[in-house]
């Protein structure tokens, strides 16, 4: 690790493989905390190369426990968080309007590191079960529609690096990678980073691949559409950026989508905007993301899923898919 180290605070760049090598041998134990500490924190001081980011995301692909739902054509909604806005937890919301407009989800997560309230912590705090079994993940898809993969049972390889991102309390170059590692494999993804030169670098690695995908950043920091501003949109066919014209709305203030400032704030939020008692402003974010998840996946027009988006949400399908799966849990 000192030789790594050292060519990185030289600000020279691992190939793939290095990258690969690094992470696996942190999951091995061969490295002490410091050590790990020290590698983050790099990554905190300069940009991850494009190499790197490839590495770290292979290496932690095949360490993972995986999830086996290759005859489910899913979809995984996940940001990468660290974009320090404080939302509610939106991408969550619109994984349930999604599922609740017949479009199957598998969706990824991970309790909050730099912001107060993860899609882990919402879920653990309505009674969501995380679960790693198969048979219980495949019920949830077949009678919720979706199921919920909670990072740490799947990637048992980063229990030696949890301890240390907790205590850092800061976004990571792990934070980059969530979104890229579901355990599910899933063949259609949106997913919204923090930077804009991140959401190129993930355009560019799942072109690499057969993913259906659609990778967001809203041009004022946010890592989903916000609705505040225009937002830079990369998928297989196209680059192109959306205003919130493009949904026929009008734009929105930041404050409108603020989340709580405890996890029982947030989950307040949630189930308030499940239960149709959302705000105008909370309910357009939620479907223009939801609406772009079914798009995805569907093949329909930005509208089209928009539609279909808030179909789910005020009719109560969505509400009744989260219903479905606290039973599932309960039972």
């Amino acid at each position: 690790m000192k030789e790594i180290l050292n060519r990185l605070i030289n600000h020279e760049q691992l190939s793939k493989e290095e990258a690969r090598n690094v992470l696996v041998s942190i999951s091995e134990g061969n490295y002490n905390p410091s050590q790990i500490a020290a590698f983050i924190t790099v990554y905190m001081m300069r940009s991850i190369g494009l190499e790197e980011l490839e590495g770290f995301r292979d290496a932690l692909l095949d360490l993972c426990i995986q999830l086996n739902v290759e005859d489910y054509n899913t979809i995984d909604l996940c940001g990468t968080g660290g974009d320090g806005k404080n939302t509610f937890n939106i991408s969550t919301l619109a994984s349930f309007v999604t599922a609740g407009a017949g479009v199957k989800v598998t969706k990824h997560g991970n309790y909050g590191v730099s912001s107060i309230s993860g899609s882990s912590n919402v879920m653990e705090q309505l009674g969501i079960k995380f679960s790693n079994n198969t048979d219980f993940l495949k019920r949830c898809l077949d009678e919720a529609g979706i199921c919920i993969l909670h990072a740490p049972l799947f990637h048992p390889a980063m229990k030696n690096v949890a301890p240390i991102r907790r205590e850092l309390g800061v976004k990571t170059f792990f934070n980059m990678l969530g979104p890229m590692v579901n355990p599910a494999f899933p063949k259609n993804q949106l997913v919204g980073v923090f930077s804009l030169e991140l959401a190129r670098m993930y355009g560019y690695l799942y072109q690499k691949g057969t993913k259906n995908f659609t990778v967001l950043h809203a041009m004022d920091g946010y890592d989903e559409v916000s609705l505040t501003g225009d937002v830079k949109m990369i998928s297989n066919h196209s680059e192109q950026l959306l205003t919130p014209s493009d949904f026929n709305l009008n734009p929105i203030q930041e404050s409108e989508i603020f989340g709580g400032e405890t996890i029982e704030e947030s989950a307040a939020i949630f189930t308030s905007i499940l239960n149709g008692n959302g705000t105008e402003a909370q309910n357009n974010v939620v479907c223009a993301n939801a609406g772009l998840a079914i798009a995805t996946v569907e093949g329909k027009s930005i509208l089209e899923g928009f539609d279909m988006a808030k179909e789910s949400l005020l009719s109560g399908k969505a509400l009744q898919t989260l219903k479905q799966l606290q039973t599932l849990s309960a039972s």
